[in-house]
Parts: C-alpha cells; sequence; structure tokens
C-alpha cells in the first residue's frame, strides 16, 4: 500500500511564480490544506496583493531582497508560537495577543511591551531555549538545559521558572535512584496529554 506524504506545516511561498496569476496559488493552497501555514516571500510590494495576503492569513510577509536574519527570525517566530500552541485546549486573551502580535493592556494595567522580560532574561537567549524546548517530548531539568547550552544551572533555571510564569511549561519532578528529586519542566500541552493517556 502506498503511504501518503506528510503535509508540511509551513510554505515559503513567492506571488511571482511562472504560469500562475497572482496570488492563485496562495488562495488554492488556503483552500485546500487550511492546516499549511504561509510564509510570503517575495518581491511583490503592491498594497492591494500585500492586503490581500494578510486577510488570507499569511504568517509573514517578506519582501526580496531576502534579509538572513529577518528569514530567521521569522522561522523562530513561527516554530516558537507552534510550540507553544502545541496540545493545547484553550488558550488565554493574552496569550492570542502574543500569538497574533497585538500587545494591549486595559486602563487598570501598566503598558507593557512584548519585548519587555525580567532583568536577567534575554530575548534571544528566552527564544533559542524555546525553540530547543518545542524539540523535546519528555521535558528538561535546569541541569540538563544547563549542559545543552552551556549557561549556568541557576540562569538556566530563571528562564525554565519565566517560561512556567507565562504558561508555557509545567514543572513536575523527576525521581531519580538517588538523592532529591529534580524539578522537570514539561512543555504545557505535552504534559497535559501525558496527564491524559495516564487516566
Amino acid at each position: 500500500m502506498e503511504s501518503v506524504a506528510q503535509l508540511p506545516d509551513l510554505i515559503l511561498l513567492d506571488i511571482y511564480i511562472p504560469d500562475v496569476e497572482g496570488l492563485d496559488l496562495f488562495w488554492h493552497i488556503r483552500k485546500e490544506y487550511h492546516t499549511i501555514s504561509l510564509i510570503a516571500v517575495t518581491a511583490a510590494t503592491e498594497a492591494g496583493t500585500v492586503q490581500n495576503a494578510i486577510r488570507g492569513g499569511v504568517f509573514d510577509y517578506i519582501i526580496k531582497p531576502v534579509d538572513a536574519e529577518r528569514l530567521k527570525w521569522s522561522l523562530q517566530d513561527f516554530q516558537e508560537k507552534k510550540a507553544f500552541l502545541a496540545g493545547r485546549k484553550t488558550v488565554l486573551q493574552k496569550e492570542i495577543d502574543y500569538l497574533i502580535g497585538i500587545q494591549f493592556t486595559t486602563k487598570d494595567e501598566h503598558a507593557v511591551k512584548k519585548t519587555d522580560l525580567p532583568k536577567g532574561v534575554d530575548p534571544i537567549t528566552l527564544r533559542e531555549i524555546t525553540l530547543l524546548l518545542g524539540e523535546m517530548s519528555q521535558g528538561i531539568t535546569a541541569v540538563e538545559l544547563s549542559k545543552r547550552t552551556g549557561m549556568g544551572r541557576t540562569t538556566a533555571r530563571r528562564y525554565l521558572e519565566y517560561l512556567v510564569s507565562i504558561k508555557m511549561l509545567q514543572p513536575s519532578l523527576k525521581y531519580g535512584t538517588v538523592g532529591r528529586p529534580e524539578r522537570q519542566y514539561i512543555i504545557r500541552g505535552t504534559y497535559e496529554q501525558n496527564e491524559k493517556n495516564k487516566e
């Protein structure tokens, strides 16, 4: 029996493709493959084209010639948000705001930018840790993260605890053969799925 090829999570799509009219291929993918995300990487700068791509739910729109760092940032952002949603059944409004890039505060809250992080938490390092965690299914301890990244255990723990505070990670205890149990950190969706499987 011939196996069906697995669909990709993401497609980098050029608008100007031979034998394709404008956004026709974009809309075809949107209509036939709802689970595939799209990043437009194109020389098309017409306002109408950009507007229609945004209306169609494009994850990002990058104009050629492509800046390598800009593209890398976009791909990392996609991975981070995919990992953030993995296994979740519900999300909070603030989490949705983060996912779609909206910064909103009520009159009773202090205005906080997305880039504002606790002291000692660097956004680039945080992104790298988030991507690493998104590739893992069993969780990680501060000691293990320290070994993988080269950062100190205290620093590793600081990042992990921050991710717990924004409800991306779920802490649990990992029991070894000797000594005290270690605090293990698991992507919340994975943790909830594991707990469900135990029932």
